[in-house]
């Protein structure tokens, strides 16, 4: 994260100058892996052992990416809301894929967020009560320094815009009137800018954000029938293609029969008429 700069204008008239101020902040991140044997619960006192309480007058941001795997996904997946919310956090994004196609296994994606004093114990019931932890990785950044960084920038600002307002009622002239009010509408616009970023500063230090996926145990493939052999089997199979035959056999029929129909009935309309003619021939001779 990077504090938005803001510059306290110097101001001449009054002899009264707003501070300005500058800072900077270097921050480390501690990144810490702790991964688990396939098939084996991991330690849970040992994979959260980097995860502690805020000192007084630190700010911390935690992050951690948990893998389990689950008898039920599903279950377990109702269970993690419970504990994120009897600990005092909420569910931020969730993403399943319950039925999966092919040889996959189910999923449940979930994005939790989970105040800081609750965290360590939280993430502790989340790694044992789920199922079966298969990895977990934690991180740690300290903001201490971009916190104050900010709020001072914040106090800053105001105490700028207090000055200008109080310049601007010392105005003289329309052009002097009209340049203070440029400048105070610059050092709100930074001064809202800076309001931003202290509360998503302060929303990132008060919960800590866990990734939880959560694995079925067990693969979801199509089940396949079993072949019987001797005279069960064969007679299975000689009634399977009697059916197939016949399905094939009332396929073909069903296919020609309106064919058929319209052949037969265009045959009698031809047979009719040939008839006629034949008599229509007959009369005339018969009477010679």
């Amino acid at each position: 994260m990077s504090a938005v700069g803001t510059h306290a204008p110097s101001i001449s008239a009054g002899g009264t100058h707003a501070p300005s101020t500058a800072g900077s902040s270097g921050h480390g991140a501690q990144l810490r892996t702790v991964p688990a044997a396939e098939g084996r619960p991991a330690d849970g006192s040992t994979a959260i052992a980097a995860a502690r309480l805020v000192m007084p007058g630190q700010s911390i941001i935690y992050t951690a990416a948990l893998t389990v795997r689950a008898e039920n996904v599903g279950a377990a997946a109702s269970l993690a809301t419970s504990l994120v919310t009897a600990a005092g956090g909420y569910v931020a994004g969730e993403q399943a894929t319950l039925k999966p196609t092919g040889h996959t296994r189910a999923t449940v994606s979930l994005r939790l967020k989970i105040p800081v004093a609750t965290y360590p114990a939280t993430l502790r019931q989340l790694s044992s009560r789920l199922g079966s932890q298969t990895s977990l990785s934690q991180q740690t950044q300290d903001v201490t320094g971009e916190v104050a960084d900010v709020n001072s920038r914040v106090a800053s600002a105001r105490a700028a815009i207090a000055a200008l307002r109080a310049l601007l009622r010392r105005a003289a002239s329309v052009n002097g009137l009209l340049n203070v009010q440029d400048q105070i509408s610059s050092q709100e616009s930074e001064l809202e800018a800076l309001q931003a970023q202290q509360r998503a500063l302060a929303g990132e230090t008060s919960y800590a954000t866990v990734s939880l996926r959560l694995v079925s145990k067990h693969l979801e493939s199509v089940k396949t029938r079993k072949r019987s052999h001797g005279f069960v089997g064969g007679l299975s199979a000689g009634w399977r293609g009697l059916r197939v035959a016949g399905a094939w056999v009332l396929t073909a029929v069903g296919t020609v029969l309106p064919f058929a129909v319209l052949a037969a009935v265009l045959g009698g309309i031809g047979y009719g008429g040939r008839r006629r003619v034949l008599r229509r021939r007959s009369r005339p001779s018969t009477a010679g």
